[in-house]
Parts: structure tokens; sequence; C-alpha cells
């Protein structure tokens, strides 16, 4: 299930504070440790260690000054004054065994540069916490330097087919500058996005060049779980509807586009010494930082996993990846060099993997409270039956099958392959049981189906990136379509989907950055918030970001369709790649539908 993963929060570096107990009003308190602090806000955590097992928890935080707003992971602000905070559980960490050192991290806004005194207490316990911190500071940003050259530009759009209410190829092609925007790396002298430069050059290992890659989200940490999982997706999507990129004059873009984090998957994986890294940036001290890339300078340390820390998780959608990646650059983009180079990237990862099977997160335990993974069949499952459609060896097909998780999906993302696994296994096999497991996903999420819609007819699986979610659904939507199942009801259902981010939804905005006339100005994203000609600045401004984040998707509204374009709210307004891969792949299934006349007359909106 796609939880823990969602709290994409990042952190500071370390400063000092030890925990000291007093007693407060519920009988006890612990002092809260902070281990950074910075002009506008700080970093601490608290432990849990109650007397007696929990079932569930709410823990008050207070302050000696009126802190502003709290980023929580592993639990959820359930209301505050000023100067007193309460939080609760998430679903998945209700229960706590007494003596657990259970550690909750925050980040903190509020004016001045020294950090608040806290203390905390369990409502309910009568026994303290306990914890400590302590560690070095961060280093100071430097100027940025800058990519050179002339854009690539998307060319002209086919036009005639079938009428859309919204541009799916316009939408489309913002979505591509996002993913440009998202590159870490020395950028090449035809980057189409004018405030990025160069950054994170010096990323690696003992020598080893680790440079490249997309930044995750609105922070500066490449999480490869993710990020493949994002690669491949965008993969599937230009490959299933390349008429769709070609017709958009988007074609030439998405080549350039997916190539950037092939090239960095390639220096991740190193065969002869059974090693793939798995991230780079840490994600609690990223968080730290708010300012552009480019003006980043600290510590960024690698992570991975081998023989001995296995993660046949990541490595599975790395397989992914790197297969549907041959395909591309053999059949689509003319570069047979490189796909054969990344076919036998692909093939020797994938043994690695199935060799060392166990989930990443289970010894690279600095990812766990960002993209917490929860197992590696479907992951292994996508890997097989990318490499049978990359190879025609009915080994990698059988792997396929016997890996494949049957069952209905809770979801389609980073942390769940199984629908786009069963999509592949449907094309190859035509069998009734991955057709029966596509058709219940995507049902589950349109109406009448399990999961809640809003009243304006957005799926609502989960708060954290609803439009995701519901973007997702709409892409395994439209690839079942194509595939014959269910092609008139699954298209339109998938046009409620992208049509409700669009502007279909009660207020009348696009959720996607850029498109049409209204959409969010705030987004939760460091580069797009920072002006280019200084190393200041402030998070809290008011202002909207000045440089505009094209085609970003962010997180979307709550249950009620209620939205409020913020940049300090990480879970309405926050952008990420894996929020972008599968609306993208629908936005292309969409209009590949549309030029070839098979596009169904758009639903009529809700509100």
């Amino acid at each position: 299930m796609d939880r823990s993963g969602d709290f994409r929060r990042r952190y500071g570096s370390n400063m000092f504070l030890l925990l000291l107990l007093v007693f407060g009003g519920n009988g006890w308190a612990a002092d809260i440790t902070v281990t950074n602090s910075w002009n506008g806000g700080f970093q601490g955590y608290f432990k849990l260690n109650p007397s007696q097992a929990l079932h569930g928890w709410k823990v008050h935080l207070v302050f000696d000054k009126p802190i502003d707003n709290i980023e929580i992971w592993r639990a959820e602000v359930e209301s505050h004054t000023p100067t007193e905070w309460v939080v609760h559980n998430m679903n998945f960490d209700a229960d706590i065994n007494p003596g657990a050192d259970f550690q909750v991290d925050f980040v903190a806004r509020a004016a001045g540069d020294q950090a608040a005194h806290g203390t905390f207490f369990i409502e309910g316990d009568g026994d303290a916490g306990s914890g400590s911190g302590s560690g070095t500071g961060g280093a100071a940003t430097q100027p940025p330097s800058s990519g050179g050259g002339n854009p690539i530009t998307g060319g002209p759009a086919a036009t005639g087919g079938s009428a859309m209410k919204y541009n799916y190829g316009d939408a489309l092609g913002l979505s591509i500058l996002f993913f440009d925007a998202q590159r870490s790396g020395r950028l090449p002298p035809n980057n189409p996005i004018p405030w990025r430069g160069d950054s994170a050059v010096n990323d690696g290992d003992s020598g080893h060049d680790l440079s490249g890659g997309w930044y995750d989200a609105g922070d500066h940490v490449k999480f490869n779980l993710p990020m493949s999982f994002s690669s491949w997706v965008l993969n599937y999507g230009f490959l299933k509807f390349t008429d769709a990129y070609t017709s958009a004059g988007q074609k030439d873009m998405m080549c350039d586009m997916v190539k950037w984090p092939l090239e960095y998957f390639k220096k991740c994986w190193i065969p002869d010494q059974q090693t793939l890294y798995v991230q780079v940036g840490d994600g609690y001290a990223d968080h730290g930082f708010w300012g552009r890339p480019e003006n980043m300078h600290m510590g960024r340390p690698a992570y991975k996993v081998n023989t001995g820390c296995h993660g046949s998780d990541v490595a599975g959608n790395t397989v992914a990846a790197m297969a549907s990646g041959y395909l591309i650059f053999k059949d689509i983009c003319g570069d047979a060099a490189f796909a054969d180079s990344l076919l036998a990237a692909a093939k020797s990862l994938y043994t690695f993997a199935k060799n060392n099977r166990g989930k990443y997160t289970d010894c690279v335990t600095q990812a766990r409270d960002f993209y917490g993974s929860s197992g590696d069949a479907d992951e292994l499952s996508a890997a097989a039956i990318w490499l049978h459609k990359s190879t025609g060896d009915n080994g990698y097909l059988q792997d396929a099958k016997s890996f494949y998780p049957a069952g209905t999906a809770w979801g389609f993302n980073w942390n769940d392959a199984n629908v786009g696994a069963a999509l592949l296994l449907h094309e190859v096999t035509k069998e009734g049981k991955y057709k029966n497991d596509i058709d219940a996903f995507i049902r589950q999420y349109m109406p009448g189906g399990s999961v809640p819609m809003t009243p304006c007819g957005l799926s609502f699986r989960d708060k954290w990136g609803p439009n995701r979610h519901a973007a997702n659904a709409a892409f395994a939507a439209v690839v079942a379509a194509a595939d014959g199942l269910s092609p008139d009801e699954y298209k339109k259902y998938a046009m409620s989907q992208i049509n409700y981010i669009l502007g279909d939804n009660k207020l009348h905005i696009s959720y996607e950055i850029g498109f049409g006339n209204r959409y969010p100005k705030k987004p939760h994203h460091r580069g797009s918030s920072c002006p280019t000609n200084t190393n200041s600045c402030d998070p809290g401004s008011w202002a909207d970001n000045p440089n505009v984040l094209k085609g970003g998707l962010v997180g979307g509204p709550d249950q009620g369709d209620n939205y409020d374009d913020r940049r300090d709210d990480y879970v309405k307004n926050e952008v990420a790649c894996d929020y972008n891969a599968g609306f993208q792949g629908a936005l292309a299934g969409l209009y590949h539908f549309s030029v070839n006349n098979a596009l169904p007359p758009a639903p009529a909106a809700k509100c």
C-alpha cells in the first residue's frame, strides 16, 4: 500500500540537544530533541517509549514560542494553538510496544533564528520517552552555474481527429518540461528550462560518478525506487502511444527526456561489484535546506544494495526501466548502441535481483520513512515481462508469471506495480486471470467502486497525491482500452479523471501548472520558489513562485474538492516525478484516441 513514502519531507543536518525528563500537566513531559535550526525554522524529533502497549496514540507538543507550521512524519496534525500542537498516529503506526523507542521527526517553521524549546507527552500515558541527537552543521551555498545553448522545442502538433474538451497534446508537452526541470547533474546545452542550471555535479561514492538522474519532488534527493518506476511507466506510455507523441510534435523532446534517468541508472549498476546504488542524498539533511539545487553544497551520501544488503524491489524497477528503454532507443529514438547497453545492463541486473531477494529499506534504512517498500514480487514480475518483450526469451515470461502477485491492487504507484505487470502480461498471454485483475482494479476506481469519489468526480484513493492516484488509474484504463478491454467505458472514465485535473473541478483550475490560465502559482518546490539572481530564498513568502514549474502536477484537492494554493501545504501542493508519470501516459493515450478518431465525447463535468 502506498503509505509512508508519500511523506516526502526533507530534514536538515544535525546540531544537538540532550533529552531531559521534566514534569508537565499530564504527570510527565520530556524535552523535544532539536537537531538543527536556521532563520525561520528548526528540525527536531521526539521518541515514544510507552510504559504499556499503544493501539493508537496522541501526542501533545508544547513550545515556548509560537510555531507557524509543522511538517511531520509518522504522524498527522490533529489540532493546534500557536504554542501547543496535537498529533496522532498514522494508520500504519498505531501499534507501539512498550519500550519501542519509536522516533517521530518533524520540521517546524517559526520566526527568528533560535529554535523553540519544546516538551511532549503522550495523552493518557504516565511514562516518558527517551532519546538524544548529535551531529554537524551544513555547508554554505555558492552561486549557481547555468546551462547554456538553445533549448529543445516541440514540433508542430497534428490537427484533425476526434474533438477534445482539453488539448491533451499541449498538456503532454508541458509534462515533459516538468521532468526536464527535475534534472540533476550537468545540464546539456539544449536545456529547455531557463531557470535551471548545473547542480549536484559531484554526486558519487569513492570516486564513482553518480551525477545525473531526477530530483524526486520539491526536494533534491534522488530516490531510485520511485525514479525507476516513473521511468518505466513513462517508457510504457511512449511505446504504447508513440503516434500521440509524434502527432503532438513531442517525439524528440520525449527521446531526450527519457534518456536522462536511463543514463543515470547505468551509472548506478556496477556488475563486476554486484552493487546497485539506490539513493543519493540524505532525506533528513536535505529538508533543512530550502534553496535552489544550484546553491546546494551539503554532503550527499550515496546508498547501495549488494549481495550483503538485498534490494530486489528497486533492482526490479530499474530492470524494467532499462529493458523498456532498450525498446524505445531501438525502435523509436534511433540509438542502437545505447539501446544495446541498456539491455545488457538490464539482463545482468535482473540476475542479481533474482539471486538477492529482499526489500531494500530493510538495510537502506535512510529511505524507510520516505519510500518504504512492502515487497519485491510485483517489481520482479514487471522486470521479467519487460525483458521478455525485449528479448522474446520465454524464460523471462515464466518468471513474470511466477512472480506476479494475483489479486486486485490497491493502487498503481512506486510501491505497487501489480496492475502494470498485469497489463503487460495480458498483452503477451491474453490470459483471463490478468484481464480479471485489470478489470477489478479499474472498476474499483470508477463510480460505484470501492474507491470514494469527490462530489465533483475525482477518484479519491488517498489524501496524499489524489491527482496522482486518479491519473494512474486513468493510465491503466487507456492502456486497457487500447488492448480492447471495455474500450468505450474505460476511455470515458480516463477522460473524466484527466478532465477533472485539467479544469472540470469545483475551482475550474488546472492542477497541471502552466496549462490554461488558472493553475497553481505556489507549488511546494524549492527550485521554482527561489529567485535565480540571489542566494536568498524565503519559503514563507506569499508571493507567487518566481519560476513557473511548467507541467508539474500538484497533489490535488481534499475529498470535498477543496484546495488552497499554498507553498507550505506539501500534501496538496507538492509535485513529484511519480505524480506525473502515469498522468503523462494517460494524456498520451487520450491524445492517441483523438488523433485516430476513436475518442468518445467528453463526459459532462459534475461541477
